[in-house]
């Protein structure tokens, strides 16, 4: 179903370690609204659709939204790559760094884990749009 290229679209190269950027920009991974929240709201809204027109979009929305987990993730583990727990501390971000090391883990910049209830999947489909646009609104 997928065609994976095993490259980034934009490639990431953060040369400079910062754990404190790290842990806010993991809240665009996994936090309320980050980019597992999207992808995961526009794969699951596609079956409300009425046509396959729709569907079809709302499937290649939430599949891009996959592509920008990958690019946020590499971002994570770039600014956070290989720096020593005594910088995490100096940064502020022990609690982060000591739950997951230097892993990239779905949470938001509080240190709340990724759950689906920070998504909403109706029945209704122009209720799932409205969602969608107000999700997208938040992230900017």
């Amino acid at each position: 179903m997928f065609k994976y290229n095993k490259f980034l679209e934009f490639p990431i190269n953060i040369r400079n370690k910062n754990p404190r950027l790290a842990n806010i920009i993991a809240t665009q991974y996994g936090g309320p609204n980050g980019e597992i929240a999207a992808s995961l709201r526009y794969l699951s809204q596609r079956y409300t659709m009425p046509d396959d027109v729709t569907k079809g979009l709302l499937t290649d929305i939430g599949v891009e939204e996959l592509g920008h987990l990958e690019m946020v993730g590499t971002m994570v583990k770039q600014l956070s790559a290989e720096a020593p727990a005594e910088e995490w501390t100096r940064m502020g971000s022990w609690e982060y760094y000591a739950d997951n090391g230097a892993s990239v883990f779905p949470q938001s910049a509080q240190g709340s884990p990724f759950t689906t209830a920070s998504i909403a999947v109706t029945g209704d489909p122009l209720t799932n749009l409205y969602e969608d646009l107000a999700a997208d609104a938040a992230t900017m």
